[in-house]
């Protein structure tokens, strides 16, 4: 899985009055959760940007004030008008204890039912999976070659070696949907 650093300043400042302060400069109020203690930090919002407005998910790499924490991005509060990032909260990875991070999904090969005029449909963008942090895959390949017309692939169906899915089974992941052409094509 891909790793993406970021500078951290721990801060000692709590309450509404001091995070509109850090919002103002430009910095966004962070927590760290799990194994160990709670850790209160501000980051810079402009180096948050390449973690949020991505469809890819990260390991991020911490630098609180010289001390590294490896962590993965839990929540995101946004400002409900402006597109301002309020709030981040991220969980602290710790060695040999699995993580659950979603994880995008890329749909591989051409399924048959579109070649007979179907359309396939992609119902989840982004599975949560649990792993050990070494074996946390990039994105979720799902190949959809046999699906026919009318026929759905469900997390159930996918496996992937040391990955177990968090998502339910009876989640549809894409489907190849009826059409008039596919219809028209069947008779």
């Amino acid at each position: 899985m891909k790793t993406l650093q970021l500078k951290a300043v721990k801060r000692a400042d709590f309450g509404k009055k001091a995070a509109k302060a850090f919002r103002r400069e430009g910095l966004v109020p962070c927590m760290i959760y799990g194994g160990g203690e709670e850790i209160a930090f501000t980051v810079d919002a402009k180096e948050v940007k390449p973690l949020i407005y991505t469809p890819n998910s990260y390991i991020v790499e911490l630098d609180i004030d010289g001390k590294v924490e490896k962590a993965v991005m839990r929540e995101v509060q946004f400002h409900p008008v402006r597109e301002q990032i309020l709030h981040i909260d991220f969980y602290r990875v710790q060695e040999g204890k699995p993580v659950a991070i979603a994880v995008p999904v890329r749909l591989s090969g051409t399924a048959e039912g579109v070649k007979v005029g179907g359309k396939l449909a992609l119902s989840a963008r982004k599975l949560t999976v649990k792993a050990l942090v070494d074996q946390l895959p990039d994105e979720v390949v799902v190949d959809v070659t046999p699906l026919k017309v009318g026929q759905t692939i469900f997390v159930g169906d996918l496996k992937m070696e040391g990955v177990s899915f968090v998502t339910p089974a009876t989640t549809a992941v894409c489907a190849v949907r009826v059409t008039r052409a596919s219809r028209s094509n069947q008779q």
